[in-house]
């Protein structure tokens, strides 16, 4: 069953969009454990950051001059936040980009890793470490919906609570890109939901 979730991201296209205005990059990491009951692994963010201090997020950064590629900077992201090796990482493919409220464009990328890893997380960047099960989120059990005009159309942004953590924004969009790509969902974020307060 993982595997054919994994082809199907595998041979996704992400979408792309056309703009004359060049973004600063950075790029994160969706990692989904190898399970019978596959997990994403998130992140809280420590408070006192200054930029989504107390959010949740996936692991990740902006592009150092450095970064060969955008892969390499989620991994080397991934493991100066929560201590995972790129070794464990199988890195199966993209997720659209989208541009934060910062103007930054972030890349997603889906990554296959172990069960049991031992997370370290870097308590200068990193409060937390923890995993959803997918299904959580297949489930679609939004607490609300977040209306978010953008360049001149509304984006309909599920907010999930799962335990002590709220998971919404950028976070929530690749999350829905991944569901949708994943269990064919047809999670929309173009149209409220029929049954959800906004």
């Amino acid at each position: 069953m993982l595997d054919e979730l994994l082809r199907r991201v595998s041979s996704h296209t992400p979408s792309t969009f056309e703009t004359d205005r060049l973004f600063a990059e950075a790029a994160v990491l969706l990692p989904i454990t190898r399970s019978d009951e596959p997990e994403l692994i998130l992140t809280l963010r420590a408070s006192g950051l200054s930029t989504h201090g107390g959010e949740v997020a996936f692991p990740g950064g902006r592009r150092d001059p450095e970064d060969r590629d955008l892969i390499f900077t989620a991994l080397r992201e991934a493991e100066e936040e929560i201590g995972l090796p790129p070794g464990l990482v199988e890195v199966i493919g993209p997720l659209s980009p989208v541009i934060s409220k910062h103007g930054i464009k972030v890349t997603p990328y889906v990554g296959l890793i172990p069960d049991f890893v031992e997370y370290r997380p870097n308590d200068a960047e990193i409060a937390a470490v923890f995993s959803v099960p997918l299904e959580f989120f297949r489930q679609d059990t939004r607490e609300h919906t977040h209306r978010i005009d953008y360049q001149g159309q509304s984006w309909y942004v599920p907010s999930y609570r799962y335990g002590e953590f709220k998971i919404w924004g950028l976070t929530a969009i690749m999350i829905v890109e991944l569901i949708n790509v994943l269990y064919d969902s047809k999670i929309s974020l173009r149209h409220p939901p029929e049954h959800s307060v906004i």
